[in-house]
């Protein structure tokens, strides 16, 4: 069964750091992407923030590469998301999506690529 939930959310001032963790099991995609996305409301595209495919190799927007590292713990299945130098137009839902790795890789700007999400948690950047 596969399982996608995301903690580490919550309310932060402008500048802090903060980071994002998702519990995920890949079993079922021995070949997969795992990435992030975010959106500030549920009417508005999903907005890649960057993903990791299953031999560790990392891709993402270079608007957001100086503040957002993914990485990951195969061992705790685990992905994470460290954010750094926060600004309030970082508040949005981020959620973290699983799926098979496609010929060119992981696609961290295409979320139709990715089967399974978790409920995404909250972040809140006050300035």
């Amino acid at each position: 069964q596969v399982y996608v939930r995301e903690s580490g959310g919550g309310s932060v001032q402008s500048g802090g750091s903060l980071r994002l963790t998702c519990t995920v099991s890949v079993d079922r995609y021995p070949d997969h992407c795992l990435a992030w996305f975010r959106r500030q409301t549920p009417a508005q595209e999903r907005e890649g923030v960057g993903c990791i495919d299953s031999d560790g190799r990392v891709s993402g927007p270079d608007s957001l590469k100086a503040r957002f590292t993914v990485s990951r713990d195969i061992a705790q299945n685990q992905l994470f998301l460290d954010m750094e130098r926060l600004i309030p137009e970082d508040s949005s839902t981020y959620t973290c999506a699983l799926g098979p790795r496609g010929p060119g890789g992981c696609y961290w700007y295409a979320p139709w690529e990715y089967y399974h999400w978790g409920q995404g948690t909250q972040v809140t950047v006050s300035p």
